[in-house]
């Protein structure tokens, strides 16, 4: 999965940058006393910008969310799978926890169309087998195929991002209300200074939150792929990396 440079840094890091350069800012901007009307368009588009982020957010929580038990029962299927393989010859029950490995670890790593043409492929191999354990390899192939609905799931959840339209938006309405803060006359005592840049801070921070969700660079988001990574590092034996460790 192709993202930012930006979107790897730890939050707790942009929250003492940007509280840093509001402080900057506040210190060099100048400050305006705005009329009634002024004050009146920055309450609307405040009510909007929060009205329209929120939702926004709340989806991608539940998208997070959901991803984690798509996960959970992917790896689940895949584990009983390998279980099955068992009963397969040595030779042959190698060849398809490779191809299963090699599975996880492209899926793990956000290689959605290498994984893809990698579990078609076991699919094809599974068809196209006329070994001694055909019998067996076609049962184990209803449990591949199967896991279909899961891998449909994973796909459809990954792709769900924040649109282009939908940022454009939140932009707008964010760099205004960011605008009339900071330009916002309220004294020149340090206190309400420092309450300004933690207020432009927080907002600033929803807006990456919602970024390293949407890509899947949150610390929540790489929580998800636990199942598979402890499926790799056992040797398909383990699946809950309490266990595994």
């Amino acid at each position: 999965m192709k993202t930012i440079l930006l979107s790897k840094i730890r939050l707790s890091w942009y929250f003492g940058f940007f509280f840093l350069v509001y402080c900057l800012l506040l210190a060099v901007l100048p400050r305006f006393k705005f009329e009634a009307a002024a004050l009146t368009l920055f309450s609307v588009n405040s009510f909007l910008y929060g009205f329209y982020i929120s939702p926004i957010l709340s989806a991608q929580k539940a998208r997070i969310e959901e991803l984690h038990k798509i996960v959970r029962a992917e790896s689940n299927a895949i584990f009983t799978i390998i279980l099955a393989t068992k009963k397969l010859k040595k030779p042959l029950r190698n060849n398809l926890q490779s191809k299963f490995s090699l599975y996880l670890a492209q899926s793990k790593h956000g290689l959605r169309t290498a994984a893809e043409k990698t579990y078609e492929e076991i699919i094809s191999f599974c068809l196209d087998y006329e070994g001694k354990d055909k019998d067996n390899l076609d049962k184990l192939l209803e449990k591949i195929v199967a896991n279909q609905q899961n891998r449909t799931n994973l796909s459809m959840q990954l792709s769900n991002r924040v649109y282009s339209n939908e940022w454009m938006i939140m932009m707008v309405l964010f760099s205004i209300t960011l605008s009339f803060i900071l330009l916002l006359d309220t004294g020149g005592g340090l206190v309400l200074r420092i309450v300004t840049a933690l207020l432009c801070t927080s907002l600033t921070m929803l807006v990456l939150i919602l970024v390293k969700l949407s890509t899947l660079t949150h610390k929540k988001a790489k929580q998800m792929w636990e199942p598979f990574q402890s499926l790799l590092s056992t040797h398909f034996y383990r699946i809950d990396k309490s266990t595994a460790d």
